[in-house]
This record gives structure tokens, sequence and C-alpha cells, in this order.
């Protein structure tokens, strides 16, 4: 799964405008993806039909001696829930095609059966935990989600089904996914990213150290290999893991593709995308990463290093550098936020901000219903924003933005965090290589923290679940 994010901070900026602005670059998410699904491209992979349940299934032979059909059976337990050889075989296939897609050579059968198993393993823990603690995606945030992935594919809504059916994956399969993908971004974003902060000091520590190297501002494209070692682990464990990230260790130093031993060996939730990281800067590179990484040339690979998570190796596949001015054109501009979530209904939300409009147009000032209506921190400062930057908000927030006029009140707004009303009140064309300097490194530190704290959390998760694993059966 894949979750991305990016922030803005500026002055006293709101929890809920920050979390607009962690959505807009695609940095989360995922992550399990994570990064946010509504940057996902059109599926790649197939997919068998949706599991029925065992007790459906037919026998494994006729009485009259006819044709011997396979039953389903359960091969893990993860707290009350079942994972069976059907649901097993469905995910194995879908991940076959999108390793074949993406020329990955798939490993050893058995080998990719155990990264399938604990892959869902993970994921089934996640939802239980979700379900448990009220958190939830409606079938309208997940269409709503559908049809921004199928704008940004430049489709239409029936020519994006069209896409997912001809890549072997049927519609109700990929709804789920995208629900799944939400529903964990949902859980990051309240279990993790909520807690972090990013100080003012760090950020000058971040950028002092890039003034000290050489060539401006760096990225890193990664790839990498994660055996994790599990918390309260005993020596012989640990041994253990470590020996199996040096027998992957070996293989790539012997000449075999680096993805093909990632998707062999790599606990990672990339695993089977062949490990890759995708570009990092600086700052957001996991700790362990940082230092091996500067002293690395593209195509090197690193050495086993060890951190709270498990053992790692990482491949450093390109460098560049991107030291530009950015000039660009902002608006200052406010707004209402009526949220969406477990308390307001989609349909209430938007009923409230019409409301809230029609105030306005008959002659109430924006500023004044900012300040009683709007869910965002900045009500205090009568919805004011402050000046936006291309890329500091949703996608969805950003388009609507940009077609009103100068004091223009827009329509109702649907972004990911709820219903808004938008007004611009100037324009101009800025230098912002200073800012956004600032904004990336502290972007990219908070994307860093996530990273790390997120993949935490979800071994603590995994480890405090109940799981038994039918290996009898199998």
């Amino acid at each position: 799964m894949n979750i991305y994010c990016n922030d803005r901070m500026r002055g006293a900026a709101s929890v809920a405008l920050v979390s607009l602005m962690l959505a807009a670059t695609g940095a989360a998410a995922q992550s399990p993806k994570a990064d946010n699904p509504a940057r996902m491209p059109v599926p790649r992979g197939a997919a068998a039909q949706p599991a029925a349940p065992a007790a459906q299934q037919p026998p494994a032979r006729s009485s009259t001696g006819g044709q011997v059909v396979p039953l389903d059976r359960v091969i893990a337990v993860v707290n009350d829930d079942a994972v069976t050889q059907f649901d097993l075989d469905t995910e194995k296939n879908t991940v076959l095609r999108q390793m074949k897609a993406q020329n990955v050579t798939p490993p050893p059968n058995d080998v990719l059966e155990k990264q399938l198993l604990e892959r869902m393993i993970v994921e089934r823990s996640l939802q239980q935990y979700a379900k448990e603690t009220g958190v939830r995606v409606d079938d309208v945030q997940v269409e709503r989600t559908i049809t921004r992935i199928a704008q940004d594919n430049k489709l239409s809504a029936e020519d994006f089904r069209k896409a997912v059916q001809n890549e072997g994956m049927t519609y109700a399969k990929y709804r789920e996914d995208i629900r799944n993908e939400l529903l964990v971004q949902r859980l990051r974003d309240r279990e993790v990213d909520s807690k972090l902060t990013v100080t003012d000091a760090e950020v000058d520590a971040f950028l002092a150290t890039q003034a000290a190297q050489a060539g401006g501002d760096v990225e890193y494209h990664l790839a990498h290999v994660l055996v994790i070692v599990p918390e309260q682990a005993s020596p012989e464990q640990i041994d253990a893991k470590r020996r199996r990230a040096e027998d992957a260790l070996k293989q790539i130093s012997g000449g075999q593709d680096f993805a093909q031993v990632a998707a062999g060996f790599s606990d990672a939730p990339d695993a089977l995308k062949g490990g890759d990281m995708g570009w990092r800067a600086p700052a957001r590179l996991p700790t362990v990463f940082a230092e091996p990484v500067r002293n690395m040339k593209a195509g090197e690979v690193s050495g086993v290093l060890r951190s709270a998570n498990g053992f790692h190796i990482v491949k450093l596949v390109e460098v560049k550098n991107t030291n530009a001015p950015t000039v660009v054109q902002q608006e200052h501009a406010r707004h209402i936020l009526i949220k969406v979530n477990e308390v307001t209904s989609e349909a209430g939300a938007k009923t409230k901000i019409e409301r809230v409009r029609d105030r306005i147009e008959s002659g109430a000032k924006f500023e004044d219903q900012a300040r009683l209506s709007s869910e965002d921190g900045s009500a205090s400062k009568g919805g004011d924003l402050g000046w936006i930057s291309p890329g500091d908000t949703v996608p969805d927030f950003e388009r609507a933005m940009e077609k009103l006029k100068i004091d223009e009140v827009s329509p109702p707004v649907r972004t990911p965090f709820g219903w808004h009303l938008i007004q611009v009140l100037e324009r101009r064309t800025q230098d912002v290589t200073a800012e956004r300097r600032r904004e990336q490194a502290r972007s990219a530190i908070r994307q860093r923290k996530s990273e790390e704290a997120f993949q935490d959390w979800v071994r603590q998760m995994r480890d405090r679940a109940y799981v038994e694993i039918k290996t009898d059966e199998r």
C-alpha cells in the first residue's frame, strides 16, 4: 500500500490545514503507502473474484466419483478473522501480474506466499483495530477518491472502470483496495501523524547541513531490503534475522538482481515492488540510512545496517541536485471548513456549508461566518490561510481556488477533509526560494519521522495481534 504526504507549516496554521497540505504533493498515506490513494495510478494487476465463505465451497469429491474440486481452507487466524487459501491465491495472482508488468522477477512460490501471507496478516490486524476504535470509510468517500484517481488519469468514470477490468481486476475488488488504503491512512493520521512535531531548530539544523554539502539540494533514489526483528526478540532470533540479511547481501554481491532479492527477502511493504523507495531528500531518509547514503555512489549497495526495526540493506539507484530559484503565482485566500467524519455525515456537512454560503450571499461577512462556523484552526483568524503557493493544498482545493476572481466566494468545494467555501483576496508573483526551502525541509523531516514512527506502530500492532498459522494444513 502506498501512503504519501507533504506539509506546509506557517505561523499558527491549523491541524486541518496542515492535513490539506500533507496530502498535496504525494510524498505518505503511503507507506502503506502510502503516501494518498488519490495519487495511485490506474491499477496494474489481476485478481480473482472475491472469496466466498468456506461453507459455500463445493465438496472435494462428489459421492459419485465426479470431478475433484479443491476445498477452500483456513491457513491463518488473525484475532477473530480467518485468512483462507482462496484469499492468498487471489492476492498472489494480483501480485504476479503486477510484478510481470514492472519487470520484477518473482521469488520462489513458497517465499512469495510467505511474504504475501505476512502482509495480509498485518492488513487484517490494522483493519480490525480500525473497526474496534471506530475508524471507518463510507461508500461516498470511496467513490469520491476513485473519481479523483480517474480524473488524474484523464479518464471518464466508465473508461476507468473498463481500465480496471482490462487489467484483470474486478471493480468490486478495486473499490475494497481503495477503502483499505483510506482506512490505513486515517489510522496513520490519528495514531502517528497527529502526534508528530517538527521544531524550528530541527529545520534550521537541516538547512545548515544542506548548506554545508557541496552541490546544493540533493535527492536520492533508493531501494532497500528490510528484515524485521520482532519486539523483545531473543538473541537467537536476532542472530537468525541477521543471517537472513547477510544471505540477501551475499546474493546481491554475487550479481543477483537487487529487486528480485528484495522481493524474496524483504519484510517491508514495498518488497514486491523490488524494494523501491522512490526519491528522498536527505531529511526523509531513515536515520540508519542517512550517513551511509551520503558516502555512496549511484549503483552502490550498503552493507547490513542495524536499526531498532531490524536489519537493512540499501541501494543508491540515482542522485540528483535540485538547486534552482522558485518563482510562483500565489493566492492570498481564506476558507470555511465543515468536516466530514464519524460525527458529521456527508449530507449533513454539505447542508451546513450551503447554509453558511446563503448567509454570506445575504450580506454576512465571510470572516464572521468563518469564526462562527469553520472547523479549521484558521477560524479564529476569519479563515485566513495567508499566501498559498502551488502544491500547498490538495488538488481539489487548488483547482477551485485558481478559478475564482478576486473577492468571489466559491460554491461548496469537496476535498478529502470536508466541504469548503473559498475566497481569494489577492494574487501576486513571488520568489519563494527561501520560504520553499524551509517548507520542504519541514516536510522532509516530518515525513522521515512519520515513516519511522508508522513502521514501528505497525510492528507493534502485528506483535499485539493473536496470529495462528495453520502450517500443518499447508
